[in-house]
């Protein structure tokens, strides 16, 4: 795989990576836009992406289903964000600023053929998003859920059709297991087509169950990781020490519950380094090649500022064994459970 070395910005200030093995340079963080026109009003998202464009990221999240609540079994998507990063990008006139993402396969009508990658659904997917976010092409356009009764050589037509119209450059995937990558790739391959160049999958410390497989295959296949959910939704982000000065909510003192005692070693060893268990997280996160972005969603601008204040922490190979012990990983198959 490529080697994943990071570039400073123009500014100083953020690093980049290469996206999997393309020669796409993507931020370290990538600002993730679930929220927007849901939990975050449309001014106060505007104010948030006008500040992270000018904290040097450059990777802005989203997907056609967003801007409402989340569900496996949602009956209807929301379009929402997309609008709202739609109307900023006409307003700010910084469409030529962002690698620019999106993502479909979840329903968006009520239709049998509104949903899944089907190169019926694909086409129409792709062509609202671009009318949601009033742009002529996606960066990155991502595959939101595996759709394993579609055959890889109708996915790969319906996409390689929208990379050849120019309405996207780049195809990634969200939410695969390994051997869905590897039989993405050898679809591809087989037709001379690029295929993947990303794998956006939960990861973090305290959910690791993606190192025994996926990411060998990623490391292997030359894919890009982006992480989401890397501070575990608020819980690696000093959860204990919200709770003791009240700032927890009733949500997140519930969802701390099970690890509690993990927490109090993790931010225990957090306050020994000096570090805010965010930035600790976020290091650990980046300090593998695989991955090379971790997506965050900031619901103001001071919260982003925070967030981008740790990147340049490095952490001492004696930290990164603590949090081994604290957050113990499966391991990588087969030596994990055959050797």
């Amino acid at each position: 795989m490529r080697n994943m070395r990071t570039l400073p910005s123009m500014g100083g200030g953020m690093t980049y990576a290469h996206l999997g093995r393309s020669g796409l340079l993507v931020s370290r963080v990538a600002l993730g836009t679930m929220d927007f026109g849901y939990l975050l009003d449309e001014s106060s998202s505007f104010n948030v992406m006008d500040a992270a464009v000018d904290a040097g990221i450059n990777h802005f999240d989203t997907a056609d289903v967003y801007g409402g609540p989340q569900a496996a079994d949602m009956t209807k998507g929301y379009g929402v964000s997309e609008e709202v990063i739609g109307r900023w990008l006409q307003r700010s006139g910084r469409r030529d600023d962002i690698v620019l993402a999106t993502k479909a396969y979840q329903p968006m009508g009520l239709g049998p053929n509104d949903r899944r990658l089907s190169a019926y659904h694909l086409r129409r997917a792709c062509e609202a998003s671009l009318r949601r976010l009033q742009t002529d092409h996606i960066d990155l356009y991502q595959m939101h859920h595996v759709d394993r009764a579609t055959p890889w050589e109708e996915i790969w037509q319906a996409l390689e059709q929208l990379v050849r119209e120019g309405k996207v450059t780049y195809v990634g995937s969200s939410n695969f297991a390994a051997w869905d990558v590897a039989l993405a790739q050898s679809a591809a391959h087989a037709r001379h087509f690029l295929g993947l160049i990303s794998e956006q999958c939960l990861y973090n410390l305290a959910r690791r169950a993606v190192e025994i497989e996926l990411v060998p295959a990623l490391r292997s296949l030359g894919v890009g990781l982006i992480a989401y959910s890397p501070l575990h939704a608020g819980l690696l982000a000093g959860a204990l020490e919200a709770v003791e000065t009240g700032a927890a909510s009733g949500d997140l003192q519930q969802r701390l519950q099970p690890i509690r005692s993990q927490l109090a070693d993790y931010e225990a060893l957090c306050r020994e380094t000096g570090a805010k268990p965010a930035h600790v997280a976020l290091a650990w996160l980046l300090r593998d090649p695989v991955v090379s972005t971790a997506v965050v969603g900031a619901r103001s601008v001071e919260q982003l500022h925070a967030i981008v204040a740790g990147l340049a922490l490095h952490l001492e190979p004696y930290v990164l064994l603590r949090l081994d012990h604290i957050w113990p990983g499966p391991g990588e198959a087969p030596q994990a459970y055959a050797w």
